[in-house]
């Protein structure tokens, strides 16, 4: 069982206004393991110096440690003490050299926080408290040091020992062992420390800098695996020259090494020269890893690379500045992902995934700002809020500077702070310094939480047009009242007949509650696109009728906005049909028919276009969800869509047909429509659906078709449904990842019996709580299947929350992070909602309950 931290009755709350400068500074660290999963021995000496005028003693965080030894200047004491789990060592005078050493039991660490064992590799994870759980330390992010660390373990279990910076020294020791020795000059707080010793070969190669210096590169993973790892060895190559050529950035070290476990809290870890990855954003050939897999090992890659300036040559003064470095670095890694493949096609997946996470997040009991004033456990920060908001902040600025003055703003950043811990003061400081704007009045964005809602109505007297704007910031949890925000909207006009653009994109700034822009000389009647590229993030209501947003979904030359246009077209058609039963469907299908037709349209952009809005989405704009309304009115739109574009969706399919596997734009768009154009052929209820599913199952020579052939054979009743199931396990039961796809498959499908289905594979062998992939997809993935989740009976919330309550015994933070869909229970009709309140409320009173559990529990009853 983890050794949980166990909420109190009334928990410490930390608050931004708190902050205070650290007592003592730690300039250098030296750490000396004797690794063993069951016992390891840390022997840590801190050179320390007191800031400032004061006499408070030296407090070290600790949790979980059994204390050895303690010294100062090389001699034991003995008065020091415990306070809590905190180590105090009282000390005189103004610099000190102190030595501790303490012993953990790795392979005893469910929470995967600290130094842990995963499948016979020794890692750590130390964002972001997770360095005092190795050795007593001020875990804080404004404590930089440089870092000298010697590692000795059994040579044949652990051949390779890894650390941050440079090696420096290795040898042999007695009784099989070995040690290392790395140095990292950099200073740099202790949550991107990192360790690995393991069995492990590396796929290596080479970059050089735009200075002309040699860098090693190194990808670490299982002998195995090693042949999966040349996407992402390309992919930090690609980030490396990108970084230099967009921001100026080279890389600082001779070494860049990525290791891949398979037991991890997160995505991966940007730890300074060491990144350890959670390996499903590694690992990839087209047997085992989808389109998206490759795409998001590419970005996942990027971004962890990208942190080496943001985030770790410029690091974070405290927690509550997190987004300074994941906005800016998730703005990094969208920018570049786009440069690498369809820009359109990306910022419509990046707007997706805002609005199917980030938005009913606003909407909640648990929105907070992108800068939040209080936690009681830091680790629920890490939230779409901070990442995905937190980079449309930036791409806002971004937007308002124009590309030359974001770049020398950028510039003027990293010069004046590297090496230092930072405040989203500072950065915003540096984009109006170097932008030469004033964005006092978008600070806001940085401490107001909610999403901010724009009313767009066009009209027209003779050849003169009018916009008036007006915006609204939604009351959220302890802010009931907010001030306008600047938003930075791009609009612009086209001509009802002609189709032609009436004037070129303006970029609207709205400041104030209330806008208009007037518009002369119009020689037809206008139509309005707004908001194009996603500029604000908002959500935008306009007077605009279906047969404008059909005309914007075929004419509007911006891709975002013609997608946008289309989705707005199937969703005001969506909620019709939820709140009035029948609804014409002709303007959707018109629509659909026309993009499908247009040839000039990259398949995959015709992909994300015709593919209607989620459940989930449509239920957001709704007052009340109606899961069951939502999902009939959707499938009913679906299998009018199948049944009257029937030759239309046959044609996509037989296209792409002869599509082999080739990771490029071109081949990644044909697999799109193909399994997009299947999903609606199924949907029409053509007799041969599930045959021509199966026979693309089976002849597939890439996971991209093999797992669409598979999810709409899990979301029908035929025969060879269970065929394929059973076949995809069997091909798969050895591969961790891709068996985590065979569970999250059943737990999205849309069938009647979902909820049975997933309590069902709650009990299968190859289910554990232990790993959180394969919680999250089974879990996190049943949860956000809105019908079956929101079941009338309750047994969705009650499954659920006993998952919740089991997992926090294992590893907290996972099970916080499961805690939201239950938190929605206010969206829903009176009995749903008293269920799913319930549930939180018997989370809540779970005796032993870790902090994190309480805290995302306790706020969501709010």
């Amino acid at each position: 069982m983890a050794d949980a931290q166990i909420a109190t009755q009334t928990p410490h709350v930390t608050r931004r206004e708190d902050y205070r400068e650290p007592d003592w500074l730690v300039p250098d660290i030296a750490l000396d393991f004797d690794l063993d999963p069951a016992a390891t021995r840390v022997r840590t000496t801190l050179s320390v110096t007191r800031n400032g005028s004061h006499a408070h003693p030296l407090r070290l965080d600790g949790e979980g440690l059994t204390a050895l030894s303690v010294k100062v200047d090389g001699v034991a004491v003995s008065d020091w003490s415990m306070d809590g789990e905190d180590l105090i060592v009282p000390l005189s005078g103004g610099a000190h050299s102190v030595e501790t050493e303490v012993e953990i039991a790795p392979e005893r660490n469910t929470q995967l926080m600290g130094l842990y064992a995963s499948g016979g590799i020794l890692c750590t994870q130390c964002e972001a408290q997770g360095f005092r759980r190795i050795t007593f330390f001020p875990d804080r992010p404004d404590v930089l040091s440089k870092y000298k660390v010697r590692m000795t373990a059994d040579k044949a279990r652990y051949p390779v020992l890894l650390a941050n910076g440079d090696p420096i020294a290795q040898g042999e020791s007695e009784g099989g062992k070995h040690w290392a020795e790395w140095h990292d000059p950099f200073p740099k707080p202790c949550y991107l420390f990192a360790l690995v010793a393991g069995d492990l070969v590396a796929n290596r190669g080479s970059f050089t800098t735009m200075s002309g210096r040699d860098v090693q590169l190194g990808i670490w993973v299982r002998a195995p695996d090693l042949p999966k790892t040349d996407h992402a060895l390309h992919a930090l190559k690609l980030s490396m020259a990108w970084d230099e050529q967009v921001y100026g950035r080279e890389y600082d070290l001779d070494v860049f090494n990525i290791v891949a476990v398979d037991d991890f809290n997160f995505g991966a870890m940007e730890n300074k020269g060491l990144n350890v990855f959670n390996s499903r954003y590694i690992l990839a050939d087209p047997d085992t890893a989808t389109d998206y897999d490759y795409d998001a090992i590419a970005a996942v890659v990027a971004h962890e690379y990208f942190h080496n300036w943001s985030g770790n040559r410029v690091t974070c003064r405290d927690w509550f500045q997190l987004s300074l470095k994941e906005g800016f670095t998730v703005f990094r890694d969208q920018s570049f992902s786009a440069d690498q493949g369809s820009a359109a096609v990306n910022r419509i997946e990046d707007v997706r995934g805002l609005r199917a996470a980030q938005f009913p997040e606003d909407a909640g009991p648990l929105a907070h700002p992108i800068r939040p004033d209080e936690y009681i456990e830091i680790s629920n920060f890490y939230t779409a809020t901070i990442y995905n908001k937190g980079a449309e902040v930036i791409r806002m600025m971004a937007t308002i500077l124009g590309p030359e003055k974001f770049r020398a703003a950028t510039d003027l950043y990293f010069q004046r702070f590297d090496g230092t811990a930072a405040t989203c003061e500072d950065f915003v400081q540096s984009m109006e310094q170097g932008g030469g704007v004033d964005l006092s009045q978008f600070r806001l964005w940085y401490s107001q939480a909610g999403t901010p809602r724009v009313s767009a109505t066009l009209t027209r007297d003779g050849g003169r047009a009018r916009v008036k704007l007006r915006q609204t910031v939604p009351p959220t949890p302890g802010q009931p009242d907010k001030a306008p925000m600047v938003l930075p909207l791009k609009l612009k006009l086209f001509g009802e007949f002609t189709g032609r653009a009436m004037c070129d994109e303006q970029l609207v700034l709205l400041k104030d509650p209330e806008a208009e822009i007037v518009f002369e000389n119009l020689t037809e009647q206008p139509v309005l696109s707004i908001n194009r590229g996603f500029s604000a993030p908002v959500i935008v209501e306009t007077n605009r009728t279906p047969k404008d947003l059909a005309f914007l979904s075929a004419h509007d030359d911006d891709p975002f906005a013609r997608y946008e246009a289309m989705q707005q077209l199937m969703l005001d058609t969506l909620v019709e049909s939820v709140a009035n039963g029948s609804v014409d469907h002709g303007p959707v299908i018109d629509a659909v028919r026309n993009t499908l037709g247009d040839t000039a349209l990259d398949s995959a952009f015709v992909a994300e276009a015709v593919l209607l809005p989620s459940d989930s989405f449509i239920g957001d704009q709704m007052a009340v969800v109606e899961p069951e309304a939502i999902f009939h009115a959707r499938e009913a739109l679906r299998a009018d869509l199948g049944r009257e574009l029937a030759a239309e969706w046959r044609a996509a399919y037989e296209g792409a047909r002869a599509n082999r596997f080739e990771y490029s734009p071109a081949a990644k768009g044909a697999r799109r429509i193909r399994t997009v154009a299947l999903g609606y052929i199924a949907a029409s209820g053509a007799a041969d659906a599930a045959d021509l599913a199966f026979a693309q199952f089976e002849g597939a020579d890439n996971m991209t078709d093999r797992q669409g052939a598979l999810t709409t054979l899990a979301n029908g009743s035929s025969p060879l449904r269970e065929a394929a199931i059973e076949g995809f396990y069997r091909r798969y039961s050895a591969n961790a990842l891709v068996l985590d796809k065979w569970f999250q498959t059943q737990a999205l499908a849309t069938r009647d019996d979902t909820a049975q289905i997933v309590e069902t594979l709650a009990r299968h062998p190859d289910f554990t709580l232990a790993n959180p992939n394969r919680a999250r997809a089974l879990i996190g993935a049943f949860s956000v299947n809105q019908r079956a989740f929101h079941d009338l009976s309750g047994r969705g919330y009650r499954f659920v929350a006993d998952q919740i309550i089991a997992l926090d015994k294992l590893n907290p933070q996972t099970a916080a992070r499961l805690i939201p869909p239950l938190g929605r229970w206010k969206r829903f009709d009176a009995g749903r909602a008293a269920k799913m309140r319930a549930e939180l409320e018997r989370i809540v009173a779970t005796p032993g309950l870790s902090k994190d559990t309480f805290e995302q529990a306790s706020k969501s009853l709010d």
